[in-house]
């Protein structure tokens, strides 16, 4: 197991988006806004869920890497912090699925 988190994602994130657009993927994903990394975010998505439906482990590894970190790059575009994303997941888990879910259609 790797003591690489989420949060050491979002790092790196933060700190290559600060770098030159020739000189980091990240930085170049950013410039256009959330448009592009939104894009991305939907074909590395795509790509997992085939993968997963293939059966092909290695494949869906490689892939669930790229959508996260995709993910991460997007809430970045969009100013929405890990943390802010971590407290909606706790706030759901308080309670069952079926009855989050539910929930949620009420409002």
């Amino acid at each position: 197991m790797t003591d690489f988190t989420l949060d050491d994602l979002a790092a790196l994130v933060a700190d290559r988006a600060q770098a030159p657009v020739d000189q980091s993927y990240t930085a170049k994903l950013l410039s256009g806004g959330p448009a592009k990394p939104a894009k991305k975010l939907g074909e590395e998505a795509v790509e997992a869920a085939i993968a997963a439906v293939q059966g092909d482990r290695a494949g869906l590894v490689s892939e669930a890497a790229d959508v996260l970190y995709h993910l991460v790059v997007l809430l970045r575009a969009g100013g929405v912090g890990l943390d802010e994303v971590m407290q909606e997941l706790a706030r759901r888990t308080a309670q069952s699925g079926l009855a989050e879910k539910a929930a949620r259609r009420h409002t």
